[in-house]
């Protein structure tokens, strides 16, 4: 006689108690107030003497920088709606939001990226003489702007792509800074007019690669792929040792959001008996090891001991 149960141990079931301590967690509304404000502050500084100096290469920036502080306004976004409880309706509530989002952001770090290589070939072509000590100034003050934001995003970038993608945004931005600040320096020394542009080229290729790499992570877990913290045969081979286990089947995991990963596995077990000290264990080894923080284990059992049988419904 076949007899199968469910035992399901949640760290984020939705509908319960377990879920509420998901409300706690961190939304980094500090951060992303900071970041955004810096971002801000700097975009109308660079702007106006831009403008003031007839400036390309500064103008541009600001267009570039007015890209992330939409992204940064996405990524904060993003990071709120992830809180929301789940309801009857959305029982995992809304952390795929989290996943579209570094998704659309990764596509506007390309698109900034390629507006900027469009205009550093067009300048290329036509190159125009700077003010070279205007430049250096707006440009140094980028370079510290955004090494400030970069670092208050350093520490946790690896916990969310969405961290991830400002943490990218900032970096870009002080890595565009620094081509601009070179270029003034070579441009007072030796007036190569070709510097701005090439340095421009440069950079944006350096950048293009790491936003395609966040946008195929992005796409990745927004199609349920295993994410690449996870090493799926480890996973495997830790539930096949568990003792009474003699087959894994079902075994799937994904991310429910850019720092939620989720389990689900079917482990055939002839002898065992319901016991919730033994599933603990699964999801505290699953937590611990593999930073799965939502497992669902189904466990079927091919034949049952006397003892077992009261265990049953």
């Amino acid at each position: 006689m076949r007899v199968a149960f469910l035992v399901v141990k949640k760290l984020r079931l939705g509908l319960g108690n377990e879920h509420a301590h998901a409300l706690n967690r961190p939304r980094y509304n500090r951060l992303f107030a900071i970041g955004v404000g810096l971002d801000v502050a700097y975009l109308v500084f660079e702007a106006f003497y831009g403008w003031q100096i007839d400036s390309l290469a500064l103008i541009a920036d600001a267009g570039h920088n007015l890209s992330d502080v939409a992204g940064l306004l996405l990524a904060w976004a993003a990071t709120y709606i992830t809180s929301f409880r789940p309801n009857m309706r959305h029982t995992f509530g809304w952390q795929k939001a989290s996943i579209m989002a570094a998704l659309i952001n990764s596509v506007l770090l390309l698109v900034a990226m390629g507006s900027l290589i469009t205009e550093s070939i067009q300048r290329l072509q036509s190159p125009v003489p700077m003010q070279g000590v205007t430049v250096i100034a707006v440009a140094a003050v980028g370079i510290v702007v955004d090494v400030v934001a970069a670092l208050l995003f350093v520490k946790s970038e690896h916990e969310d792509l969405n961290l991830r993608a400002a943490f990218l945004h900032f970096i870009s931005d002080a890595l565009v800074s620094l081509g601009i600040l070179v270029a003034g320096t070579l441009y007072l020394w030796f007036e190569w007019l070709w510097l701005d542009p090439v340095l421009s080229l440069l950079i944006s290729i350096a950048i293009i690669f790491s936003a395609a790499n966040l946008f195929k992570k992005s796409l990745h877990i927004l199609f349920d792929g295993v994410p690449d913290s996870i090493d799926l045969k480890k996973v495997l081979q830790y539930l096949s040792d568990l003792d009474g286990v003699v087959q894994v089947d079902d075994l799937h995991v994904w991310a429910m959001s850019t720092s939620d990963i989720a389990l689900m596995a079917h482990l055939v077990m002839p002898t065992y008996c319901l016991n919730d000290d033994f599933i603990g264990a699964i999801r505290e080894r699953l937590l611990s090891d593999y930073n799965i923080s939502h497992p669902t284990i189904q466990i079927t059992q091919h034949s049952t001991r006397p003892q077992c049988l009261q265990l049953l419904p």
